[in-house]
């Protein structure tokens, strides 16, 4: 019997012990293999294993109109740090830029603008000029996030303003009295954090805070839980209390807190849930760390350091295997991938002696964008692809 006579899955489960450089020598042998080993099923275990593939761990796939096999090919590249660097965006002034992809919009928030701009699907290279500008801020613009149908920012003038997507209008949320450090949307529900030392939960459908939660310091970041029954802070940790807390959403109230050896000044300045019981941090201390909240008490269970000892402004992770880190000296992007402790790649965004930290990045299958003090940088990972005919 030969080998394409077999039934399929017979033929899916001897695939399944082969490795991709197997399978595309096996893709060589006819038309009739060639065509069944460029299906996603027989992919699917190899891109498990590798990074930012858009398999997450729970086997949801987030790029599916991407076959596996070309992602396969771009994932080697994102293991191997091989891209070709760009700058599609420079600006003068020096700002504290931050960054949303939406699919093929990449979302970018320059002084008290925030603008929308296509990325091309052929090339994924960036269009000169935004499609769309959300203004209104009287200041900068301090953090925003995307949900379905808003975009909703908060500024250095303390306000948060909810704008439409699908409409030109936009609705004022007041309530800081100063800037707006921070903030997350899910569902109709929207967590503030400000430099006025309180946290405030809205709802999309008023424009009053139903919450005030005294805080006792500078908020500086934000994640609501997927669940939504819970949301976690992260402040500037200059007080003598542990910088990250987790709060109960119906009662306002401290549901317990993450850690007790910060030392002072180990501020959280980014985080991100990548399920509802694991959550993701990084800060002034120089650590990514990832927190069980399964665990009683719940506690950290791996930490990654930053090798240079520098601050980390941002991160976020594949859902996977992989989590990209921006530093605050010389444009450090670091690839990390979870399984080891030592950075797997690191890309210098800004040259000596000018230096300025990456403020946030987001990444595709196949691109990632950093934002600098006074530009854009993105990396191309379909540059050179190992060879999958």
């Amino acid at each position: 019997m030969l080998l394409s006579q077999l039934p399929e899955d017979v033929l899916y489960h001897i695939l399944s012990y082969l490795g991709y450089k197997s399978l595309s020598c096996l893709s060589q042998v006819c038309k009739t293999t060639y065509h069944f080993v460029n299906r996603d099923a027989v992919w699917r275990n190899i891109a498990k294993e590798l990074l930012n593939t858009g398999i997450s761990r729970n086997g949801t796939d987030i790029y599916p109109s991407i076959p596996l096999k070309e992602r396969v090919k771009i994932a080697q590249n994102w293991y191997d740090g091989v891209c070709k660097k760009a700058i599609p965006l420079k600006w003068k002034t020096k700002l504290l830029p931050w960054l949303q992809l939406d699919g093929n919009v990449l979302f970018l928030s320059q002084a008290a603008d925030i603008g929308a701009y296509h990325l091309r699907p052929d090339s994924g290279r960036l269009q000169r000029n935004p499609f769309k500008i959300y203004s209104g801020h009287k200041g900068d613009v301090c953090r925003f996030v995307l949900t379905d149908s808003h975009l909703i920012s908060g500024g250095s003038d303390g306000r948060i303003l909810v704008h439409s997507r699908r409409r030109d209008m936009s609705v004022e949320l007041s309530g800081h009295n100063q800037e707006v450090n921070c903030l997350d949307s899910k569902d109709g529900l929207i967590v503030s954090g400000s430099r006025d030392r309180t946290t405030r939960i809205w709802s999309l459908t008023s424009s009053c805070p139903r919450d005030t939660i005294p805080m006792h310091d500078r908020v500086w970041s934000v994640a609501i839980s997927p669940t939504l029954r819970s949301f976690v802070t992260g402040t500037a940790c200059c007080e003598n209390f542990s910088p990250l807390r987790v709060w109960d959403v119906e009662r306002s109230e401290c549901v317990c807190s993450l850690g007790s050896e910060f030392r002072r000044g180990a501020g959280v300045l980014d985080m991100v849930f990548e399920s509802p019981f694991q959550l993701f941090t990084c800060g002034y201390d120089t650590f990514i760390r990832l927190w069980d909240l399964r665990l009683s008490p719940r506690k950290c269970v791996m930490e990654w350091e930053e090798p240079d000892d520098s601050a980390l402004y941002c991160i976020q992770t594949d859902g996977n295997h992989m989590i990209a880190s921006g530093s605050s000296y010389y444009g450090v992007v670091r690839l990390w991938d979870k399984r080891q402790t030592e950075c797997l790649q690191f890309f210098h965004l800004s040259s000596r002696p000018v230096s300025s930290p990456v403020y946030c990045l987001r990444f595709s299958s196949s691109h990632l964008h950093a934002a600098l003090a006074t530009s854009l940088h993105s990396l191309d990972f379909r540059q050179n692809p190992i060879h999958i005919r």
